[in-house]
């Protein structure tokens, strides 16, 4: 059964529901020489690392990864490593040997690795302090083995070492405070075949549309598999992280493109990504700015687009909601709406506001240049979307008079846009406290066009021949490439991102302009099967830039495949 490969420079080796992966990338930006076991919980943090051994000791052995194994190789043997599930990992060596070292030389009261042997089994345990896990080595086969640095206080190497030479085998836990002695299963070979048919059971529920025309599809579904984590912390359920790299959080606009990438194939799992943030909902409705294992952030909240993104999740599972879940849906959305137009509204003023540029998800675009408190067309636009979705919504749940309300409001909302903001060539923001106006050449300015054929025709044809300032080989820069303020890897200042592209892609086709909506995904698409699915992309180059297995960009790039792929 053949898998797609990867570097692991780019993406982690990992497996559903792990809250650890394999990778040389050790915090932010930070690339060791040998690959490291990286835990996500309370953090980003390495805890083990492997280092390849010969007879004649240290050998630099090339590792290569596809989506169910990796591998050292070398002329002296190779070592194998197979998830055997979620917390579990089996390593098998042939001629070559293994180091297994705690990362982090130092131990202190309060950081660090503690290594012991435990005489109950004689596993080697080495527990973190930043994690609060265990992670215990059980020898099951081979040769002789040595440690360095048991129960040693301060700073010391510690380590187990599997000889080079003869077989051996080993499997590594992550556990909390304790667990009964490692007992085998399965074997070796049963654990990677069990693996590899739960990763393309996956692979064909999300993506069973692929073929030749979407040559990244299976690394794409590998990214969001890989990256999802068991229920820990304040994740209470199964969630989809940005990355195992060192993005490792659900910000509250990012899980919607996760959850409408997996709405048709794994319709639970994409509940849970919707409504994860939700969990978390405070007082005035309002919803976090992240959630991760140890931490809930409230300082941002993140642009409503979740009217929008629910409307496309319904039309895209495969069974409709029932009565609860729609209701459900409609409280929480109900009661985020409700936070925009009481806690981000001037008294008697319609429009909301962005106390920054980090509430747009744009944190540093070229709008919010003129100040970060700003009444912005995107964010009147995706209020819209929400406000009607609540409106059919309170009808489905024959709540007529509330329907009529929240109908009413969009509205409302929607003359204010147009009247206020639209200056008759473009969208211009607005400061709340002065009613001071201002332009920009952000490509958040033309965010309206998510509104779709809702918006006039005049407005639509105006927007759509504005995208083609920002339009590049490579899909939409978020500033022109021409503009004095463009920087190539300046984050929402001109690099190409995916949610981006998505919502307008959406739009231009909902808005008749099917032409440029197709050339927009075509580009996109092109840009991930050649640059992978980094957070964001250079304009001008088309390379990927900053964490290399950004989830939103993978989903991006299943959801326009899909539909490419099932059109005539």
């Amino acid at each position: 059964m053949s898998e797609a490969t990867f570097s692991l420079q780019e993406i982690p080796f990992s497996h559903a529901g792990s809250w650890f992966d394999i990778s040389p990338v050790i915090a932010e930006k930070t690339y060791a020489e040998d690959l490291h076991l990286v835990s996500h919980r309370n953090g980003m943090h390495a805890i083990l690392r492997f280092e390849t051994r010969s007879t004649d000791g240290p050998l630099e052995a090339p590792a290569a990864a596809s989506a169910t194994r990796l591998q050292w190789t070398s002329r002296g043997g190779r070592i194998d490593l197979v998830y055997e599930n979620a917390d579990t990992i089996r390593l098998r060596g042939t001629g070559l040997g293994l180091r297994v070292a705690a990362a982090a030389p130092a131990l202190t009261p309060f950081s660090g690795t503690y290594l012991f042997r435990d005489p109950r089994d004689d596993s080697y345990v080495f527990t973190s302090y930043e994690t609060g896990h265990r992670y215990r080595i059980t020898v099951l086969s081979g040769g002789p083995h040595t440690v360095e640095g048991a129960e040693m206080l301060g700073t010391h190497d510690r380590h187990v070492e599997l000889a080079a030479g003869a077989p051996w085998e080993i499997a590594i836990e992550e556990y909390a405070a304790s667990r009964y002695p490692y007992r085998p299963v399965m074997t070796f070979d049963e654990a990677a075949g069990n693996v590899q048919d739960t990763y393309h059971r996956f692979l064909e529920t999300v993506a069973p549309w692929r073929d030749s025309r979407a040559p990244a599809a299976e690394l794409a579904a590998y990214v969001i598999w890989s990256a999802t984590v068991a229920p820990g912390g304040f994740i209470g359920r199964p969630a989809v992280l940005m990355s195992k790299h060192w993005m490792d959080k659900v910000w509250s606009w990012d899980h919607c493109f996760n959850a409408l990438a997996l709405a048709a194939g794994d319709p639970e799992l994409a509940w849970h990504q919707f409504h994860l943030p939700f969990d978390h909902q405070d007082r005035t409705g309002a919803l976090p700015d992240s959630v991760t294992h140890s931490e809930v952030l409230y300082n941002f909240v993140k642009p409503p687009i979740h009217g929008w993104a629910f409307a496309r999740l319904r039309r895209q599972l495969p069974q409709p909601l029932d009565r609860q879940q729609l209701t459900e849906t409609y409280e929480r959305l109900s009661r985020w709406t409700t936070f925009w137009l009481t806690q981000r509204r001037t008294p008697g003023h319609p429009l909301p506001y962005y106390h920054h540029g980090n509430d747009s998800g744009w944190d540093n675009a070229t709008t919010f240049d003129a100040g970060p408190v700003l009444q912005t067309a995107d964010l009147a636009a995706f209020l819209i979307i929400q406000l009607r979705e609540l409106s059919d919504l309170a009808d489905r749940l024959d709540e007529s008079m509330a329907a009529l309300r929240w109908n009413d409001t969009a509205g409302q909302l929607q003359a204010a846009l147009l009247s206020e903001l639209w200056d008759g060539n473009q969208f211009r923001a607005r400061d709340p406290r002065t009613g001071a106006v201002h332009d920009s050449t952000s490509l958040l300015a033309l965010m309206p066009i998510v509104l779709g054929a809702d918006l006039p025709a005049e407005i639509r044809t105006s927007l759509t021949a504005a995208l083609k300032a920002h339009l590049t080989p490579h899909g939409l820069a978020t500033e022109p490439v021409d503009s004095d303020l463009y920087s190539p890897d300046g984050y929402w200042r001109g690099p190409i991102w995916a949610p981006a592209t998505l919502l307008i892609e959406d739009g231009l086709r909902r808005a008749g302009h099917v032409d440029l909506a197709d050339d927009l995904s075509g580009r996109f698409r092109r840009l991930c099967e050649t640059s992978g699915f980094a957070e964001n992309f250079n304009a001008d180059t088309g390379a990927g830039l900053r964490d290399r297995a950004y989830t939103w960009t993978a989903a991006t790039y299943l959801i326009l495949a899909a539909e490419y792929c099932r059109r005539p």
